[in-house]
């Protein structure tokens, strides 16, 4: 639905403003046009590895892939704590099945959630682990559903609501 092209549009808007973004993003990495897996990113010092993949023979399954769990923790999870340090905003893309079978992933999270910084996540949403029911019933959570009739809207508004809270603090 274009989760993830909309939170790329709010960082790069953050960073425009002088707001120190930091966290993890994951995107699909095809060969000839087939998807063969999916890349984490640390967004503070761009380093990537495999979130899952197909061919692995190690990691949970999460249908076609299997989920490194090593890279998930060293980049994705050290992404979300170094981002609670030093960052302003904490960015998580995404909160799905395949990041949440790592105990590491749901920990920082929660950290994430805990800390005074304001978080920016992406929720696939047909997750029900219990993780994502104690998000969505957070007082201080707002969540936007991403549409096709709203994708191309909704980082602006994102962004100035992040602006608005950031710059309070």
């Amino acid at each position: 639905m274009g989760k993830t092209t909309a939170l790329t549009k709010i960082v790069n808007a953050l960073r425009r403003e002088g707001i120190k973004v930091g966290g993890m993003v994951t995107r699909e990495s095809r060969t000839n046009g087939e998807r063969e897996g999916f890349i984490v990113s640390n967004l503070g010092n761009g380093t990537e590895g495999w979130l899952a993949k197909k061919g692995l023979s190690y990691g949970p399954q999460v249908g076609k892939y299997r989920v490194c769990i090593k890279d998930l923790e060293s980049i994705g999870v050290k992404a979300i704590l170094d981002a609670i340090v030093n960052a302003e905003v904490v960015v998580i893309d995404e909160i799905g099945p395949m990041e949440l079978s790592s105990a590491s992933f749901n920990g920082a999270v929660l950290r994430a959630l805990e800390s005074n910084k304001t978080v920016l996540g992406t929720i696939h949403y047909r997750t029900t682990h219990p993780l994502i029911h104690t998000i969505k019933n957070k007082e201080t959570v707002r969540i936007f559903e991403v549409t096709v009739n709203n994708r191309n809207e909704l980082p602006n508004l994102v962004t100035k609501e992040i602006l608005g809270r950031t710059l309070k603090n």
